[in-house]
């Protein structure tokens, strides 16, 4: 029987993902703000998770919300994500994790704007980033 994607071993996840990613990804870390390059990029296309490559966001919904993460006020189809409750560090927000995998993307709030009124705060780290016209070529932020 072959493996899902969300089914890998820690160990199997170290071998795939780089230290920076597998902290964000796996232990629920956060990168510095503004440190990401997907936070500044401005191209059209699609960003997919960096763990398992399921489409995400669309470039078409991605806003400056000048919180130094790449904001997105929708996903590309709501059965991508699952979101959950988190309490962590005293505070009450929603985590976002990938419905394929289920690694941690970062946040959704509510303080977005229209027409979802949503921002999905998302750490740069988690993503890459397929550009319009490439679709089918991985495109990797490094």
């Amino acid at each position: 029987m072959e493996q899902k994607v969300g089914e890998k071993s820690e160990e199997e996840w170290k071998k795939v993902l780089t230290p920076e990613q597998y902290h964000v990804l796996r232990k629920k870390g956060t990168e510095s703000p503004f440190s990401g390059n997907l936070y500044y990029n401005k191209e059209k296309g699609v960003y997919t998770c960096a763990a398992c490559g399921q489409e995400l966001f669309s470039s078409g919904t991605k806003f400056e919300s000048g919180t130094g993460w790449p904001s997105f006020y929708d996903v590309i189809s709501s059965d991508k994500v699952r979101l959950k409750e988190d309490t962590s560090y005293f505070m009450n927000r929603i985590e976002v994790v990938c419905s394929r995998c289920g690694s941690h993307l970062g946040h959704v709030f509510e303080d977005g704007p229209a027409p979802t009124g949503k921002r999905y705060c998302i750490n740069s780290v988690s993503l890459n980033f397929k550009k319009e016209g490439e679709e089918g070529k991985k495109t990797e932020e490094k």
